[in-house]
């Protein structure tokens, strides 16, 4: 495991770019997440997004595909007009409750661009009203579509990746599991942004203590996120709605793990970056010791989150030879 870039240790306090987006949610004096409906707090999420600027792309299209259980609304990121692009499946976050093409479409088109890659975003069914493993099986269900069907749109589906953030990145990781099981789509680097992977499982790790309140994603917030996605006591120990709990993790794809200093869920990333390290992975690991947790949907509001973006591509490139 590679971790030269940034260290796993914790900044004092947050930075101050960071500072600022946090006084500003202070301003607006809203509930926490876990106090609202589902309905309120994905319209309090999308108004979040609003705040970030997408980059232009060559080239957007919303399209539906087939889900296990009706059309799939997905949108494709093409940056340029040339063909045989690599192909980027990506998994919004959202603790499986918020989130859609709209809130990530910052995070995708600079992904694109940066790769130079035909980036998939995938808008699969949300909980509580579609519990686990329903958003697992409509990323499965994307995978499989971008291998059979990318080269129609431009890509190159021998060159394929996945990735997301938070929930996203549970999602990622549950289908690297899911695939290498079922001899499904080959899959060449997985993009693991600060995710979770499986902390509700025993006890909770030391970043959930310490950052359990005001740094946006809060110990409360997780808790109510896996009770509306995992509601059916008989998953809690489902390796795929927690890969941490996964014994052999061999032969999965090389892997990008981005971890933030001030987040919950930074320990259970750290964990699982060593988990995959220790079973023979490639694994280059990021702690971003300064940052919050979502820092990456900030974009040309937080640096960082803009350097990160390109670290994450710099790693793809190598990974598809570009």
């Amino acid at each position: 495991m590679t971790n030269e870039e940034h260290s796993t240790a914790k900044a004092k306090t947050p930075d101050p770019e960071v500072e600022a987006v946090l006084d500003v949610m202070d301003e607006q004096d809203v509930p926490p997440m876990s106090a609202m409906t589902p309905r309120a707090a994905r319209e309090q999420f999308a108004g979040l997004s609003e705040f970030a600027e997408s980059e232009s792309v060559h080239h957007t299209q919303d399209l539906e595909i087939e889900g296990p259980d009706g059309p799939l609304a997905v949108r494709l990121y093409k940056p340029t007009a040339v063909d045989d692009l690599p192909v980027v499946v990506f998994l919004h976050g959202g603790g499986f409750v918020l989130g859609d093409l709209d809130s990530h479409d910052n995070v995708c088109s600079a992904l694109a661009n940066r790769t130079e890659a035909l980036v998939l975003s995938v808008d699969y069914r949300l909980a509580p009203e579609h519990p686990f493993p329903a958003a697992l099986e409509d990323s499965y269900a994307a995978l499989e579509w971008a291998e059979r069907y990318a080269g129609d749109l431009g890509g190159d589906p021998e060159r394929l990746a996945v990735g997301g953030d938070s929930a996203g990145g549970n999602l990622t990781a549950g289908l690297t599991l899911l695939a290498s099981d079922r001899d499904g789509p080959e899959i060449d680097h997985q993009l693991l942004i600060y995710p979770a992977v499986g902390a509700s499982v025993g006890s909770q790790p030391a970043s959930y203590a310490e950052n359990s309140e005001g740094y946006f994603l809060e110990a409360d917030d997780m808790e109510w996120f896996q009770r509306s996605y995992v509601q059916d006591p008989i998953h809690a120990r489902n390796e795929y709605a927690a890969p941490l709990l996964a014994r052999d993790l061999s032969g999965l794809p090389p892997a990008s793990v981005v971890t933030a200093g001030f987040d919950p869920l930074r320990d259970e990333g750290i964990e699982y970056a060593q988990r995959l390290a220790d079973d023979g992975v490639a694994v280059t690991h990021r702690n971003y010791e300064a940052m919050i947790h979502g820092f990456l949907s900030m974009t040309g509001i937080v640096s960082q989150a803009d350097a990160c973006l390109d670290e994450l591509a710099d790693d793809l490139t190598e990974t598809f030879g570009g």
